[in-house]
């Protein structure tokens, strides 16, 4: 398998770095380097301090509005409330959990998850309200106009949730959209790009309202956690790249510089893009000796990832995927959505048979300070990678 030890180098801050794409990458593996991308989409918070791992996955947990709501940076106790009543809405017209991450989301971008009035609006200061906006004629959660309903319906929480639904269930396909363009399809914003940047938050806050249902996917029409793959995308918005077993793994006592794990599968097999994002690196990495040989099997020691993709996703979270058979199907720039086929497994670079080197970053750090392991991680977005065989 794969022995992938990127040098150590300076963290990256993508999103507060650049404005357009650089014209030099950066080659990883094996050689050093730095690239900066526009990434603005994809920014926003990335530290909430609290795992989507923290709730266990329970498919029927019924959401409640009354008592103690979780604790949130940068979100109160009104806005979790809130956040309740979108998602108990969702439950009580059996909207997937998907569709609860992208109302989640899309309401913390038009409003913060506050109940706005609009100074602009007659009568809606007169409203209970939670603050006030002067969008336009936009009110309540949605920032709804006044097609939507009157002001007292779109200022109400519940009306303005099932409003959100009843639209979104219309958009044909929209269970396997990126967030964005979902939201989008409903909201028609003039900001289509705003929401993405939300979702890892949504998925969390979700998590922790309704009993990790954001690690839930749809198998076969039925509600399923922790079984996200094959394309198939948990309510997270993640997948699992390819369905093989884990062989070696992250940074064991054997290989303390692996900084990801080794899936087997044979040569040929699609690997899906784990969640939406931009293309940051599509190409061959150089092997120990600075060839480009990417377009032959390689062997131990030989040096390099091969054909690889890196993609940065919402959250300043990044994934790499080594020793491509052939050039990747995508190019740097590229927003891809989760699921894509990016690539097929083979054994270009310093590889000794048929597999994929999976690696999971966080920070918007390429480099090996920024490696996590990506078993507790896919997990925790219900899209596990299974254990070898």
């Amino acid at each position: 398998m794969s022995d992938e030890t990127p040098p150590r180098r300076r963290q990256l801050r993508l999103g507060a770095l650049a404005t357009a794409l650089t014209a030099t990458l950066a080659l990883l593996c094996c050689t050093g380097g730095a690239g900066a991308f526009f990434l603005t989409e994809l920014g926003g918070e990335t530290d909430t301090g609290m795992a989507l791992a923290s709730q266990d996955c329970k498919e029927n947990y019924q959401v409640t509005v009354v008592g103690e709501m979780p604790q949130v940076p940068q979100y109160g106790d009104r806005q979790l409330r809130n956040a309740a009543r979108i998602i108990k809405v969702g439950q009580e017209m059996k909207v997937p959990p998907r569709g609860w991450v992208i109302a989640v989301a899309t309401a913390m971008q038009e409003s913060r998850l506050l109940n706005l009035a609009n100074r602009t609006v007659r009568d809606s200061e007169g409203i209970p309200n939670e603050g006030i906006g002067a969008d336009h004629d936009s009110v309540g959660l949605f920032q709804q106009r006044a097609g939507w309903g009157t002001v007292k319906q779109r200022m109400t929480p519940e009306y303005a949730a099932r409003k959100f639904y009843e639209k979104l269930l219309k958009v044909s396909g929209w269970e396997e959209m990126s967030l964005t363009r979902a939201a989008q399809k409903v909201q028609v914003s003039a900001f289509p790009d705003a929401y993405a940047k939300h979702e890892e938050t949504a998925a969390r806050i979700v998590n922790a309202l309704a009993g990790g249902a954001a690690r839930i996917a749809l198998i076969g029409g039925r509600q399923a956690c922790d079984n996200a793959d094959g394309g198939q995308i948990a309510a997270s918005g993640w997948t699992a790249p390819i369905p093989g077993g884990v062989g070696s793994g992250f940074q064991t006592a054997h290989r303390p510089s692996h900084n990801g794990v080794d899936i087997g599968a044979r040569k040929g097999t699609d690997i899906r893009v784990a969640a939406t994002g931009r293309v940051l690196v599509s190409r061959c990495d150089p092997d120990n000796r600075g060839r480009l040989t990417c377009n032959v099997d390689g062997w131990p020691n030989k040096g390099g990832c091969g054909w690889f993709v890196d993609v940065l996703h919402a959250g300043g979270f990044i994934t790499r995927y080594c020793h491509m058979v052939s050039r990747p199907r995508v190019k740097a720039g590229q927003v891809v959505e989760a699921g894509a086929v990016i690539g097929e497994v083979g054994s270009s670079g310093n590889s000794s048979g048929p597999h994929l080197h999976f690696e999971v970053h966080e920070d918007e750090d390429r480099s090996s300070r920024g490696a996590i392991d990506p078993v507790p991680f896919m997990r925790s977005r219900g899209a596990p990678l299974k254990d070898a065989e």
